[in-house]
Order: C-alpha cells, then sequence, then structure tokens
C-alpha cells in the first residue's frame, strides 16, 4: 500500500513540515547497572545497584518528538508544563540536541517534571532488562492560570504548524496538560480551520475527544466507544463510530496484526503489519506508529498509506531492545527495500 515513489516523495516533504505538539513531557531516565556488580547496603541488607552510566531522553510526548526529528522533520513546536527543578533541566538539554523550538515549554516552580526512572540490568545472556521503574509526577490538575496559558500557546502553535499532535498520556482525568479546558479549545480550533489535521493519542480519554483523527490501540478504542465485548466485529464497529463522530479518520494499533483505518461512511480496513525477526521491544511502538501516521498524512499520503508509513517505523523501532527506538530516512528506505525483495520472491 505504499509505493517507493511515494515513501521517497514524504521522506523529501519532512524537513520542510513544522509540526505543533501537545502533552505531557517525560524524561526517561535510564540507569545501566554494573555488570556482574552485586553489593549489599550495610544499613539495610538490601541490594544497592551500582550504576556506571546514565542515559537521559525525552520520554512520553518526548517519544514522539525523537521519532519525528530521526525521521527528518524539519521544527518540532511542542506545548506543555514541566518543573523547574533539575530533571527539567536534563530534559531541556535534551530537547535541545533535536530540532524543537522549547519556548512553549513552560516551568512551573510547584510542579514536578514527570519523570520515569528505568534501572536497567543485563540478564545471563547480555540482553538489558528493566527492573522496577520508579514514577515522579505532580499527581494533581494544573492551576487554572497555567491552564488557560497552555490554551493561548496551543493556539498560537495551531496557527503556525502545518500540523497538531494531541498525546494525552495520563490516566487520572484533568491532572495533566491534556485536560477538559484544551479539549474545548481543540474543538474551537477545528471549527475555526476544519481543513488543518489534529491527531489525537489517548491512552484512557479517547472517547472524550469530539475533533480530530483519533488514534489508539485495541483496549483503548473499545473503551472510548463504551464496548464491552473484544470481538474483532466489535472493534471495527468501535473505531467507526469513532471516525463519524469527528468525521476524520480514525486508526487502531493491533501490533503484529497493522493497523486498522476506518474513514467516515467507510468498513475498516485493516493495513498489515511488516514482518520482524529476532526479539522485540515493543516499549513506544504506538508512538513511532504516530509518528509515521502523521508523517505521512501531512506529506500527501492517503490514510491507508499513513497507516503502512507507521507500521514500517514500527517495525524498524521495535527492534532496538532496551530503549524507545526511533528510525531514520536511510533505515525506513532499506526496510522498505528488504520487505520488497522478500514479496517480489
Amino acid at each position: 500500500m505504499l509505493s517507493h515513489q511515494r515513501l521517497d516523495t514524504i521522506l523529501r516533504t519532512l524537513p520542510r513540515l513544522t509540526i505543533g505538539l501537545v502533552g505531557d513531557l517525560f524524561l526517561d531516565r535510564y540507569l545501566h547497572c554494573m555488570p556482574g556488580s552485586r553489593e549489599l547496603s550495610i544499613e539495610t541488607g538490601l541490594e544497592a545497584y551500582q550504576i556506571d552510566r546514565v542515559r537521559n531522553s525525552p520520554g512520553a510526548l518526548g517519544t514522539v518528538l525523537n521519532n519525528l526529528a530521526a525521521l527528518g522533520v524539519g521544527l518540532l513546536a511542542p506545548v506543555t508544563v514541566i518543573g523547574d527543578d533539575g530533571h527539567g533541566f536534563d530534559l531541556l538539554k535534551e530537547l535541545r540536541k533535536l530540532p524543537v523550538d522549547t519556548s512553549h515549554i513552560l516551568c512551573a516552580a510547584d510542579r514536578l517534571t514527570p519523570t520515569y526512572t528505568k534501572p536497567m540490568r543485563p540478564d545471563a545472556g547480555g540482553t538489558w532488562q528493566e527492573l522496577n521503574r520508579l514514577d515522579v509526577r505532580t499527581r494533581g490538575p494544573l492551576s487554572d492560570m497555567l491552564t488557560a496559558e497552555v490554551c493561548r500557546r496551543v493556539e498560537q502553535v495551531f496557527h503556525t504548524s502545518d500540523g497538531l499532535i494531541v498525546l494525552d498520556q495520563l490516566v487520572d482525568e484533568n491532572c495533566g496538560v491534556v485536560n477538559s479546558a484544551l479539549r474545548d479549545t481543540l474543538e474551537r480550533l477545528t471549527h475555526q480551520d476544519p481543513a488543518k489535521l489534529i491527531y489525537v493519542d489517548s491512552r484512557r480519554y479517547l472517547g472524550s475527544f469530539a475533533c480530530g483523527v483519533l488514534k489508539g490501540n485495541r483496549s483503548e478504542v473499545l473503551t472510548a466507544a463504551r464496548e464491552q465485548e473484544a470481538t474483532d466485529e466489535v472493534l471495527y464497529r468501535a473505531l467507526a463510530s469513532l471516525s463519524g463522530k469527528t468525521k476524520r479518520a480514525a486508526y487502531c494499533t493491533m501490533g503484529e496484526q497493522g493497523i486498522l483505518v476506518a474513514c467516515p461512511n467507510q468498513q475498516p480496513t485493516l493495513v498489515p503489519s511488516y514482518p520482524v525477526t529476532g526479539p522485540i521491544d515493543i516499549v513506544g511502538a504506538g508512538d513511532a506508529a504516530t509518528s509515521g501516521i502523521i508523517a505521512g498524512l501531512l506529506s500527501g499520503a492517503d490514510e491507508l498509506e499513513a497507516a503502512a508509513l507507521g507500521n514500517l517505523v514500527a517495525s524498524i523501532t521495535i527492534q532496538q531492545l532496551g530503549t524507545t527506538g526511533k528510525a531514520t530516512p536511510e533505515q525506513v528506505r532499506e526496510r522498505w527495500n528488504q520487505v520488497s525483495a522478500s514479496t517480489a520472491e
């Protein structure tokens, strides 16, 4: 469903795009334990992890930023709120390595920078495994003043970008950057400029959005459509209902099966995944798919071609173990050539 010509057009278009984003921006902090080192704390008798490497990376909304930057998007403009703290300092340091406009990242003294700290240890075979994660974030809503400022910044970015990605990461209602006030703002902006792409990926509240291209996994789509059964027939119906609600395409990522695409007044279509071999790590696969879909849609691809590109990007990132992977244009072209060659045999 994705020709070589279309793929080349997309990849050549990406450096000319400006993409806005809004959502919760995390710091992913990886702590690499020294292989073979086991020390006990004298005070507690518990193991004291011996760290010899610290690796920081933008996470959550930052995972999409990483993927879009790796694909070659010209400028990324995130709107978010982080804390005025050390984690925030490290996060901004990493973002400045990317084609990111950081002027809409608000630092608040009363908020913690959302952080996933991930101790990593190699197993007997040398493969890095994640131990218990430590999560840091403020478990409470933004102030009215911060919410109003976020909405104002989103409106500004909406009008100056080619499209807007909304990433609703948190499961606590109205406790993150994406809250009811922001959803109202997005609906108003859609009425002002219905042709502008708004792409929404929400972990728990997909059904609360009344506008945009909606994307979720199987569980998220069924929850959004208030369906109780998990059969394929019900899933197809649920995704079609979401598409009908916003009058835009809707996407459902289905792991190794691929991506299900529903367009208004049409039967959903399954765009098959690209097969991979060997060990995989699916962390961040959904964000990789989002990056591919958005890259396609903003570069002239139709809904099914965009899903095919999402599958292509995700097939590359899941083979990168112990990290939320990313795919470069060279890797995307190489994977397309591999699949094309195997299909021709």
